[in-house]
């Protein structure tokens, strides 16, 4: 599967998130078993407790901000598979906001319980997702809380199962034929991928994608949370339960409704800048010392750390 779709899908995970954000609300007794039994197929907890970097567990039925990494994972049968896409969620419930933070796959850093330097995504290959997250803790020196991992299979699914979504393009192109003009467009799951994906005619190239990518979200956030898609909640459930995994359970995803929606109304990506290198024949994106830090200390700003 390509890295651009794979890219997209993680995106979606983030409904598991975000859409909990919004507030939508539960209603009916169907309604609330079909996501309590979604929740429960999800639900995969790490071994451990806390965060080597908390002092204290975080209790969500206190409004402290908390951070999830989402994992982006092609798997097959007898591998575990990479997670060619990782992104940090940082949710402050006080101001309101989301610190969005995608970091590219080839970033070169210490792979945590591994003993190597190597390419981020490697992390989950080596360990999977309990050392993604040492190692991403590690990169961007805060604590993670949370993780989410998605298998790239479904979220061309859950676009289609919300009607489609509608996005503002601000540059007209082409990608593998299809044309997408200026103005607003309604994509279907195969369109958003495509509308995604494409980079090399784009003269932002990351950064322009990154921009896409964020439209996807915040659009297929707004369908997620109609009446319209509210009723669909089945199909999107199954598509859920069949494609992710997840440490969050039922009871913190009700504190997250409760007590943080009003954070979905401000959600930013941040960018890491950085440098292409080839070192022993191997091509890596190298974050300096210097861009670390500055990321580091806006995302621990924004967890209050």
């Amino acid at each position: 599967m390509k890295s651009g779709k794979k890219k997209l899908l993680l995106y979606g995970a983030g409904i598991l998130i975000l859409l909990v954000l919004i507030g939508t609300s539960l209603y009916g007794y169907s309604m609330y078993r079909s996501l309590t039994n979604t929740v429960e197929t999800m639900h995969l907890p790490i071994n451990r407790e806390i965060s080597e970097k908390r002092s204290e567990v975080i209790e969500l039925s206190k409004k402290e901000p908390f951070s999830v990494l989402l994992l982006g994972v092609d798997q097959r049968p007898g591998d575990r598979g990479r997670s060619d896409s990782i992104i940090v969620l940082t949710v402050n419930p006080e101001q309101s906001s989301v610190k969005m933070l995608s970091i590219p796959r080839d970033t070169r850093t210490e792979i945590i319980g591994y003993g190597t330097v190597d390419k981020i995504n490697h992390a989950f290959a080596f360990g999977g997702a309990e050392m993604a997250i040492a190692t991403a803790e590690n990169f961007l020196d805060i604590p993670i809380d949370y993780y989410v991992q998605i298998n790239m299979e479904g979220f061309i699914k859950l676009i289609d199962s919300v009607g489609g979504i509608t996005v503002y393009n601000d540059l007209d192109f082409y990608e593998d034929g299809k044309h997408f003009s200026k103005g607003e467009l309604t994509l279907n799951g195969e369109d958003a991928l495509l509308f995604s994906r494409m980079r090399y005619n784009d003269p932002r190239g990351d950064f322009g994608r990154q921009l896409r990518q964020r439209q996807i979200i915040q659009a297929f956030l707004k369908e997620g949370a109609s009446l319209s898609s509210i009723v669909k909640y089945k199909e999107i459930f199954n598509v859920l339960g069949e494609n992710i995994k997840t440490n969050l359970t039922f009871d913190d995803m009700v504190d997250i409704q409760k007590h943080y929606r009003s954070a979905a109304n401000g959600v930013e990506q941040l960018s890491i800048e950085g440098s292409n290198s080839i070192i022993n024949s191997i091509y890596y994106f190298i974050v300096s010392e210097e861009e670390k830090q500055r990321i580091q200390a806006e995302l621990k700003k924004h967890l209050e750390l």
